[in-house]
């Protein structure tokens, strides 16, 4: 395809930018399942993010942000990092850790029909259309259909549904922090955003861990344990740093830049086969995913095919 192809507001750059950020999303659910192993859900992802927030800070410096400037608006940053990191990722977290990997990353997959059903209710220009409502439709289908094969009986099964909800929830909310950096006139550096809601979002759930989970801080961690935080903490870091930065250009809809994120269940699916023991392709999963990517792409192949005429 050639690059006049692609709209002034979705270039080339962009897309290569977007791709990235999904792959090293999509990476996150085989390491934070070997954390889980060491740690609970929420000191985990407490650790994670606040470690996050730190590794951006000397990128602050090298890039010369305007740090002083972007405090100015710490109440709108404190509110997202709130929203974004201790809520949608608390969840994330707390929900992965009852379902297994692949399936997490399916239902994670899910979050650009929530984006595009919230951007429908707040963002104008940003209509719900047919195509989107059968894309939403046919997406929700697939989960109710991964539910109830997977979900099992008994307590085990009680806890993969509360896994799913969990999920769900964390998708909504994550959908709602896309819309209130999209209609945000604030102009905050995306890296100082970043760095702002990761460490004060991770403070606040690692906070939390010690009330609710009380881990046991003097035993330590092994190396294995501290090798997947790293890159745990890697992810947000650079990940929504590009993300952030992409949703405050001009001409890029939040809608369709989530489209973008197929890519994530994909890569977490395979990559959850490759890396944990006790998860291979099935019926359920394959089926799940190939759900979730017909229904992105029937919300995605329309407004590409208008591009390249």
């Amino acid at each position: 395809m050639n690059i006049k192809h692609f709209k002034p507001g979705f270039g080339l750059r962009y897309e290569m930018l977007a791709l990235i950020a999904c792959i090293l999303w999509g990476s996150a659910f085989a390491g934070a399942k070997i954390g889980f192993v060491y740690a609970g859900p929420i000191t985990l992802s407490g650790i994670r993010f606040t470690l996050a927030g730190l590794l951006l800070m000397p990128v602050l410096l090298v890039m010369r942000v305007d740090i002083k400037s972007a405090l100015r608006h710490w109440r709108f940053m404190l509110v997202f990092g709130l929203m974004q990191t201790y809520m949608q990722y608390g969840l994330f977290f707390m929900g992965l850790n009852k379902v297994p990997g692949a399936v997490a990353a399916i239902i994670t997959g899910m979050g650009p029909l929530f984006v595009a059903l919230m951007a429908h209710l707040t963002m104008p220009g940003d209509r719900f259309t047919l195509r989107k409502s059968v894309a939403v439709a046919l997406g929700l289908a697939g989960v109710v259909f991964l539910s109830v094969s997977k979900g099992g009986e008994g307590e085990a099964g009680s806890s993969f549904y509360v896994g799913i909800l969990l999920l769900l929830c964390s998708n909504i909310t994550g959908s709602y922090t896309n819309i209130m950096v999209a209609k945000s006139d604030n102009k905050i550096h995306p890296v100082m955003l970043t760095s702002f809601a990761n460490f004060t979002g991770g403070v606040l759930l690692f906070l939390t861990a010690l009330v609710v989970e009380k881990p046991d801080l003097s035993a330590g961690y092994p190396l294995r344990f501290w090798g997947a935080v790293l890159w745990l903490a890697i992810i947000p870091a650079a990940g929504f740093s590009i993300w952030y930065y992409l949703l405050s250009r001009p001409g890029i809809k939040v809608s369709e830049l989530n489209i973008r994120k197929f890519v994530v269940p994909v890569v977490g699916v395979v990559m959850s086969w490759a890396l944990l023991p006790g998860e291979s392709p099935n019926v359920q999963t394959v089926a799940g995913i190939v759900v979730t990517v017909v229904a992105v792409a029937i919300m995605q192949w329309p407004a590409r095919r208008k591009e390249m005429r």
